[in-house]
């Protein structure tokens, strides 16, 4: 390391290069002689210049470095003057006493500038002389800077003389609030309730906002008794804090007098001007309850924009929810405005009551098909078999698909209601297909023999997609039953049909043997899709003796098949296979060779390692890489079996 000696010699260049090194040489060896250059520095026209030695100082400190730049504070270039600031604000706290002193300096700026790196010390004992230039100085800009930083700090020993100052002029008033405010000291709220009374309107109001944001319960009873005598506007900021402090204890932590005048505060706020304090007369009202105020915030719900006012909208529709099923719900439903319907099938979606059933089905036929559809995606969910009728009429007499969809899903796999079944299987019939969707999963749901009769005479019919839908619903319903109609189903001439009856086939491949037999031949199938299914089941339904299968379609002409197979093979770590993957390494499909190259990581083991070692020595980067991640996967699973 360079002594201070030619530290010193650099720091004395005119290259500003040599003074850069210079001063980071400084900083890492902490060489105090070298500080009264690098607070020269500071004033260099170049900032690489002043950055480096701004950093060393800093990495030097104490008082030397304190005391060297405290004189900069009167530059009366400002870059140099802020940039003192910053040190001292970081190394100020640990050398009070050169700090401190600057309180009572002549010059107002620089007792503005002490008093706000103090505010930075992050130490109990600057707020002695602190609340000392608060209470004291003649200027109001150093009392104003006193409090900002006795706020910074945080400190419960400033709260008495913040309390104190709370008599000052306007302009200083602002910033001790903001201080309480930080400090959340209890025996501040007297102060600030008390200094209400010889306050201005702004400052008032910046009272009661600081106590809400304290959080006090201490602040409700006294802000309770100023309400009477204040203006809407104030008692209308005094309400928000109240709600802010109280939360969903409100009814419970109001004295029983004031709850109703209170209830009537807060209708009064839901008309402020403000949003915080409309929202806090919502969250209020939301606990206290009551038709008018559902109402009332309803009203506004229905104002916002659903796009820009997402999340105050939900708040508010919660809120809603919080109340219960009221009047201006029902209204809504019952209305000529399709926006409030849509709002009000919202939040009963929010409300759990066994009477949002019954509301929302009565409003169902006399609403708009946009909202017809919210309501039947609700019922969907929050009906029972009270409303098996309603549904049972939407699927007789309703067009729309959205709306049939969500009655197949209630009666189909909510209630299993076999009594549909015949208006289920006529979905199958539908013009659009995710309606067939949903009348073959609810039918698939229900199950049973008479809806197997029926698809099994679908599957008979010449319609390709009745046969498919017949296929994938006795495969689901009962695979074993059906076994004979899905043999058939897998010589099939449509691929899909055939790729249906393999996975219904293959269903069963925990029940018996009968499955292999019929899988490993469509290993043939003319169709690649068809091929790729089975390798797929076969992974699904490993067992050893599917091994020869698997490499035997690392030779089919299909990429895809290939990588399926190299999918199995890793999954389940088939070693008998890695030379019939090694030799995949040469595949002129580089997916191919990618996935073999994975294919190896996943079964590990010295072969496998060797194979990758190869690889990852080529010229191609991303087989390299491939490789790379491999063989870090094989090290780690040596690394866990080794623990």
């Amino acid at each position: 390391m360079i002594d201070c000696k030619e530290i010193l010699t650099m720091l004395k260049s005119t290259e500003a290069d040599i003074l850069r090194e210079g001063a980071y040489q400084a900083g890492e060896a902490k060489c105090e002689d070298a500080v009264p250059l690098l607070v020269e520095m500071l004033k260099s026209s170049n900032i690489g210049v002043q950055e480096a030695a701004d950093n060393a100082l800093r990495k030097i400190g104490g008082r030397e470095v304190v005391e060297g730049v405290i004189p900069l504070l009167r530059s009366d270039d400002a870059p140099v003057r802020n940039g003192s600031m910053d040190i001292l604000r970081a190394l100020g706290g640990q050398e009070l006493a050169s700090i401190v002193p600057l309180l009572k300096d002549e010059d107002v700026d620089i007792r503005i500038f002490a008093t706000d790196i103090l505010g930075s010390a992050g130490n109990v004992l600057a707020v002695a002389p602190l609340c000392e230039a608060l209470l004291k100085d003649p200027e109001v800009n150093v009392r104003y800077q006193a409090a900002v930083s006795l706020g910074d700090l945080g400190l419960p020993e400033a709260a008495k003389c913040l309390n104190q100052a709370m008599r000052d002029e306007e302009w200083v008033q602002y910033s001790v609030i903001e201080a309480l405010a930080k400090i959340r000291h209890s025996s501040s709220i007297d102060a600030m309730v008390k200094a209400m009374s010889h306050s201005s309107e702004l400052v008032v109001s910046m009272i009661i906002d600081a106590l809400g944001d304290m959080g006090n319960v201490k602040a409700v009873s006294l802000l309770l008794t100023r309400m009477e005598a204040s203006p809407t506007a104030l008692r209308n900021k005094i309400v928000k804090a109240i709600v802010k402090i109280l939360g969903a204890k409100l009814v419970n932590l109001l004295p029983k007098d004031a709850r109703q005048n209170f209830r009537e505060y807060l209708l009064v706020a839901l008309e402020d001007e403000e949003e915080g304090v409309q929202d806090a007369a919502i969250t209020g009202l939301a606990v206290m309850g009551g038709e008018d105020a559902a109402a009332g915030i309803f009203a506004i719900a229905a104002k916002l924009d659903t796009d820009r006012e997402q999340d105050r909208l939900d708040h508010i529709l919660s809120c809603l929810a919080q109340m219960g099923v009221t009047t201006v719900l029902k209204g809504a439903l019952h209305g000529s405005d399709a926006h409030q319907a849509l709002l009000a099938v919202e939040v009963l979606s929010r409300i759990s009551d066994p009477e949002v059933e019954g509301v929302l089905v009565d409003a169902f036929w006399v609403n708009p098909i946009a909202v017809q559809r919210d309501i039947v995606n609700v019922l969907a969910l929050v009906a029972g078999p009270a409303s098996v009728d309603f549904f049972m009429d939407l699927l007789a007499k309703h067009v729309d698909g959205k709306v049939l969809k969500a009655a197949a899903s209630f009666l189909g796999q909510k209630l299993r209601y076999a009594p549909a079944a015949d208006l289920l299987f006529d979905l199958l019939d539908h013009q659009y297909d995710d309606v067939k969707e949903a009348g073959l999963d609810a039918c698939v749901a229900i199950g049973g023999e008479q809806l197997q009769e029926r698809f099994r005479g679908l599957f008979h019919g010449l319609d390709p997609m009745k046969r498919l839908m017949a296929v994938y619903a006795l495969g689901r319903i009962d695979p074993a039953a059906n076994m004979d109609l899905l043999k058939e189903a897998m010589e099939d001439e449509n691929p899909d049909i055939r790729k249906h009856a393999l996975k219904a086939v293959a269903s069963q491949c925990h029940e018996g043997s009968v499955w292999e037999s019929l899988l490993v031949p469509r290993l043939m199938d003319e169709n690649c899709e068809v091929r790729q299914t089975v390798v797929e089941l076969m992974g699904d339904c490993f067992s050893p003796e599917l091994v020869p299968h698997l490499l035997n379609a690392l030779g089919d002409k299909d990429e895809w098949v290939k990588v399926r197979a190299l999918e199995v093979m890793g999954q389940h770590k088939v070693v008998a296979a890695i030379p019939a993957v090694v030799a995949q390494l040469e595949n002129p499909n580089k997916l191919v060779a990618i996935r073999a190259i994975e294919t190896l990581g996943a079964i590990g083991g010295t072969a496998a390692f060797q194979a990758l070692l190869a690889v990852s020595g080529g010229e191609d980067y991303e087989l390299m890489d491939a490789a790379e991640a491999a063989i870090a996967r094989i090290q780690d699973q040596q690394e866990e079996g080794n623990e």
